[in-house]
Protein backbone atom coordinates (compact mmCIF):
# COMPACT_ATOMS: atom_id res chain seq x y z
CA UNK A 1 0.00 0.00 0.00
CA UNK A 2 1.13 3.65 -0.82
CA UNK A 3 2.39 5.57 2.10
CA UNK A 4 0.65 8.76 2.59
CA UNK A 5 1.17 12.18 4.94
CA UNK A 6 -2.21 10.49 6.68
CA UNK A 7 -0.55 7.41 7.35
CA UNK A 8 2.49 9.05 8.64
CA UNK A 9 0.70 11.18 11.20
CA UNK A 10 -1.44 8.50 12.33
CA UNK A 11 1.77 6.32 13.28
CA UNK A 12 3.80 9.45 14.90
CA UNK A 13 0.25 9.34 17.07
CA UNK A 14 0.78 5.73 17.97
CA UNK A 15 4.45 5.90 18.70
CA UNK A 16 5.78 4.75 22.06
CA UNK A 17 9.08 3.83 20.92
CA UNK A 18 10.71 6.14 23.35
CA UNK A 19 10.35 5.44 27.24
CA UNK A 20 11.83 8.33 28.53
CA UNK A 21 9.92 10.89 26.35
CA UNK A 22 6.52 8.98 26.77
CA UNK A 23 7.14 9.34 30.16
CA UNK A 24 7.70 13.27 30.27
CA UNK A 25 4.91 13.95 28.11
CA UNK A 26 2.21 12.08 29.99
CA UNK A 27 3.42 13.59 33.22
CA UNK A 28 3.47 17.01 31.73
CA UNK A 29 0.02 16.67 30.23
CA UNK A 30 -1.32 15.87 33.63
CA UNK A 31 0.57 17.97 36.01
CA UNK A 32 -0.22 21.03 33.30
CA UNK A 33 0.64 24.67 33.70
CA UNK A 34 -1.67 26.52 35.77
CA UNK A 35 -2.61 28.42 32.77
CA UNK A 36 -3.80 25.91 31.45
CA UNK A 37 -5.11 23.45 34.46
CA UNK A 38 -8.79 23.46 32.68
CA UNK A 39 -7.46 22.63 29.23
CA UNK A 40 -7.30 18.60 28.09
CA UNK A 41 -3.74 18.49 27.23
CA UNK A 42 -2.89 16.48 24.33
CA UNK A 43 -0.32 14.78 25.71
CA UNK A 44 0.89 12.69 22.53
CA UNK A 45 3.63 12.63 19.27
CA UNK A 46 3.08 15.33 17.02
CA UNK A 47 2.40 14.85 13.57
CA UNK A 48 3.77 17.25 11.07
CA UNK A 49 1.38 20.02 9.59
CA UNK A 50 0.58 22.07 6.32
CA UNK A 51 -0.04 21.88 3.00
CA UNK A 52 0.41 18.55 1.21
CA UNK A 53 1.58 20.20 -2.33
CA UNK A 54 4.21 22.48 0.00
CA UNK A 55 7.39 23.11 -1.97
CA UNK A 56 8.89 24.59 1.35
CA UNK A 57 9.75 22.42 4.55
CA UNK A 58 10.59 23.59 7.93
CA UNK A 59 12.32 21.47 10.31
CA UNK A 60 12.30 22.32 13.88
CA UNK A 61 13.59 20.98 17.19
CA UNK A 62 10.65 19.43 19.32
CA UNK A 63 7.33 20.20 20.34
CA UNK A 64 7.00 22.73 23.45
CA UNK A 65 5.73 21.13 26.52
CA UNK A 66 2.91 23.64 27.03
CA UNK A 67 2.73 24.47 23.42
CA UNK A 68 2.25 21.26 21.28
CA UNK A 69 2.17 19.11 23.76
CA UNK A 70 -0.83 20.51 24.99
CA UNK A 71 -2.45 21.26 21.89
CA UNK A 72 -1.39 18.78 19.70
CA UNK A 73 -0.32 20.90 16.69
CA UNK A 74 3.13 21.95 15.55
CA UNK A 75 4.73 24.96 17.04
CA UNK A 76 1.35 25.69 18.47
CA UNK A 77 0.15 27.47 21.60
CA UNK A 78 3.27 28.93 22.79
CA UNK A 79 5.71 31.94 22.04
CA UNK A 80 7.96 30.26 19.51
CA UNK A 81 4.45 29.74 17.48
CA UNK A 82 3.00 33.23 17.85
CA UNK A 83 6.88 34.48 16.39
CA UNK A 84 7.00 31.43 13.64
CA UNK A 85 3.41 31.56 12.13
CA UNK A 86 3.26 35.52 11.75
CA UNK A 87 6.23 35.54 10.05
CA UNK A 88 4.62 32.66 7.62
CA UNK A 89 1.56 34.99 7.17
CA UNK A 90 3.77 38.12 6.83
CA UNK A 91 5.03 35.75 3.85
CA UNK A 92 1.91 35.01 2.73
CA UNK A 93 2.64 30.83 3.62
CA UNK A 94 -0.53 30.72 6.48
CA UNK A 95 -3.85 31.72 6.10
CA UNK A 96 -3.73 33.98 10.01
CA UNK A 97 -0.59 35.20 12.00
CA UNK A 98 -1.94 33.30 14.99
CA UNK A 99 -2.05 29.66 16.22
CA UNK A 100 -4.18 28.85 19.12
CA UNK A 101 -5.66 25.18 18.31
CA UNK A 102 -6.02 22.52 16.09
CA UNK A 103 -9.51 23.65 15.55
CA UNK A 104 -8.31 27.46 14.79
CA UNK A 105 -9.42 27.60 11.09
CA UNK A 106 -5.15 28.18 10.49
CA UNK A 107 -4.37 26.44 7.38
CA UNK A 108 -0.82 27.00 5.31
CA UNK A 109 -0.11 27.57 1.71
CA UNK A 110 2.87 25.75 0.00
CA UNK A 111 4.57 25.20 3.33
CA UNK A 112 4.86 22.39 6.03
CA UNK A 113 6.27 21.83 9.32
CA UNK A 114 7.43 19.38 10.75
CA UNK A 115 10.41 18.39 13.61
CA UNK A 116 13.23 16.15 14.12
CA UNK A 117 11.90 14.58 17.66
CA UNK A 118 8.01 14.36 17.72
CA UNK A 119 7.65 14.37 21.63
CA UNK A 120 7.97 16.93 24.05
CA UNK A 121 11.66 16.34 25.15
CA UNK A 122 12.84 16.89 29.18
CA UNK A 123 14.69 20.21 28.68
CA UNK A 124 14.33 20.08 24.89
CA UNK A 125 16.91 17.89 24.66
CA UNK A 126 16.03 14.49 23.01
CA UNK A 127 18.91 12.24 23.11
CA UNK A 128 20.80 11.16 19.82
CA UNK A 129 19.14 7.30 20.31
CA UNK A 130 15.48 9.20 20.45
CA UNK A 131 16.12 11.57 17.57
CA UNK A 132 16.96 8.24 15.89
CA UNK A 133 13.38 6.38 16.77
CA UNK A 134 12.17 9.63 15.09
CA UNK A 135 13.98 9.84 12.16
CA UNK A 136 11.91 7.61 9.39
CA UNK A 137 9.54 9.52 10.02
CA UNK A 138 10.93 12.76 8.37
CA UNK A 139 12.66 10.41 5.88
CA UNK A 140 8.42 9.82 5.02
CA UNK A 141 7.10 13.01 5.02
CA UNK A 142 10.45 14.47 2.65
CA UNK A 143 10.04 11.53 0.30
CA UNK A 144 6.03 12.48 0.00
CA UNK A 145 6.38 15.84 -0.45
CA UNK A 146 9.40 16.21 -2.13
CA UNK A 147 9.73 20.12 -1.77
CA UNK A 148 12.17 22.43 -3.30
CA UNK A 149 13.32 23.78 -0.08
CA UNK A 150 14.12 22.92 3.51
CA UNK A 151 15.02 25.67 6.11
CA UNK A 152 16.26 24.64 9.33
CA UNK A 153 14.83 26.03 12.56
CA UNK A 154 17.99 25.74 13.93
CA UNK A 155 21.06 23.38 14.31
CA UNK A 156 19.38 20.23 15.64
CA UNK A 157 16.90 20.53 12.66
CA UNK A 158 19.83 21.06 10.25
CA UNK A 159 21.40 17.91 11.11
CA UNK A 160 18.24 15.97 10.62
CA UNK A 161 17.37 17.53 7.30
CA UNK A 162 21.29 16.61 6.37
CA UNK A 163 20.82 12.84 7.51
CA UNK A 164 17.84 12.51 6.28
CA UNK A 165 19.31 13.60 2.86
CA UNK A 166 22.03 11.12 3.43
CA UNK A 167 19.64 8.46 4.42
CA UNK A 168 17.73 9.46 0.85
CA UNK A 169 20.78 8.51 -0.83
CA UNK A 170 21.76 12.31 -1.60
CA UNK A 171 25.35 13.28 -1.98
CA UNK A 172 25.84 15.73 1.08
CA UNK A 173 29.49 16.79 1.91
CA UNK A 174 31.78 15.73 4.23
CA UNK A 175 32.57 16.92 6.79
CA UNK A 176 29.08 18.14 7.16
CA UNK A 177 28.51 21.86 6.26
CA UNK A 178 28.03 24.02 9.57
CA UNK A 179 24.47 25.50 10.61
CA UNK A 180 24.15 29.55 10.23
CA UNK A 181 21.37 31.88 10.22
CA UNK A 182 21.25 32.82 6.61
CA UNK A 183 23.48 29.48 5.78
CA UNK A 184 22.29 27.94 2.53
CA UNK A 185 23.42 24.93 0.97
CA UNK A 186 23.07 24.61 -2.77
CA UNK A 187 23.84 21.18 -4.89
CA UNK A 188 22.53 19.99 -7.73
CA UNK A 189 19.69 17.30 -7.45
CA UNK A 190 19.22 17.98 -3.96
CA UNK A 191 16.66 20.38 -2.13
CA UNK A 192 18.32 24.03 -1.26
CA UNK A 193 18.69 23.68 2.41
CA UNK A 194 18.70 27.11 4.35
CA UNK A 195 19.58 27.63 8.47
CA UNK A 196 17.59 30.07 10.79
CA UNK A 197 17.84 30.70 14.22
CA UNK A 198 15.10 28.81 15.83
CA UNK A 199 11.92 30.82 16.84
CA UNK A 200 12.57 30.17 20.66
CA UNK A 201 11.43 32.69 23.38
CA UNK A 202 15.35 32.98 24.43
CA UNK A 203 16.22 33.73 21.08
CA UNK A 204 13.49 36.14 20.00
CA UNK A 205 13.59 38.10 23.39
CA UNK A 206 17.41 38.53 23.32
CA UNK A 207 16.93 39.72 19.67
CA UNK A 208 19.60 36.79 18.72
CA UNK A 209 16.76 36.28 16.24
CA UNK A 210 14.44 39.40 14.96
CA UNK A 211 11.06 39.17 12.59
CA UNK A 212 13.25 41.04 9.76
CA UNK A 213 16.01 37.84 10.03
CA UNK A 214 13.45 35.40 9.71
CA UNK A 215 11.63 37.41 7.01
CA UNK A 216 14.64 37.45 5.11
CA UNK A 217 15.03 33.38 5.29
CA UNK A 218 11.32 32.55 4.50
CA UNK A 219 11.62 35.38 1.53
CA UNK A 220 14.89 33.50 -0.14
CA UNK A 221 12.93 29.96 0.33
CA UNK A 222 9.99 31.04 -1.74
CA UNK A 223 12.50 32.79 -4.12
CA UNK A 224 14.26 29.23 -4.43
CA UNK A 225 11.01 27.48 -4.30
CA UNK A 226 10.14 29.20 -7.46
Amino acid sequence: MADTLSAVAAEVVRCRACPRLVAWREQVAREKRRAYRDEVYWGRPIPGFGDARARIALVGLAPGAHGSNRTGRMFTGDRSGDFLYAALHRAGLATQPTSRARDDGLALDGAWITSACRCAPPDNRPTPDELARCAPFLDRELALLRPRVLVALGSVGWDAILAALRRAGREVPRPRPRFGHGAELRLAGLPAVLGCYHPSQQNTQTGRLTAAMIDAVLARAIALAR
